[in-house]
């Protein structure tokens, strides 16, 4: 698993493509390397519309696996990619805290049927 290079968003795309398919919210985290190599996956499976994530856990993950940057994704079983503002929100507490931590949230990706919302092309990161 260490030599998958999640070198942009295209690549972040494939590796969270099968999030699309699932008809429960799941919520996955990508841990990288400073080449932003793939160091370690977490998924977090929610309700029909929602999924609580703690970010206690993640940055746990992202400390353990030493990542120095991460990417995040979840899907909207509704079928519209549009975040939410609970989505903001959420994301927006990451950043900060793995800002802290010295690492990079490098993007947050919706994922709904064939579509893909990126937080960082939306300008939210």
């Amino acid at each position: 698993m260490g030599c998958r290079l999640i070198a942009d968003s295209a690549a972040a795309r494939t590796l969270f493509a099968p999030l699309a398919r699932e008809r429960r919210e799941v919520a996955a985290f990508a841990y990288l390397d400073p080449e932003w190599r793939l160091l370690g996956l977490r998924q977090t499976r929610g309700g029909d519309t929602a999924i609580e994530v703690s970010l206690r856990l993640i940055t746990a993950d992202a400390l353990a696996f030493d990542a120095a940057a991460m990417v995040m994704a979840h899907n909207h079983p509704g079928g519209d990619p549009t975040p939410s503002e609970a989505d903001r929100a959420l994301t927006r507490r990451l950043a900060r805290t793995l800002d802290a931590l010295d690492i990079r949230l490098l993007d947050h990706l919706v994922l709904a049927g064939d579509q893909v919302t990126s937080f960082r092309a939306m300008g939210l990161l």
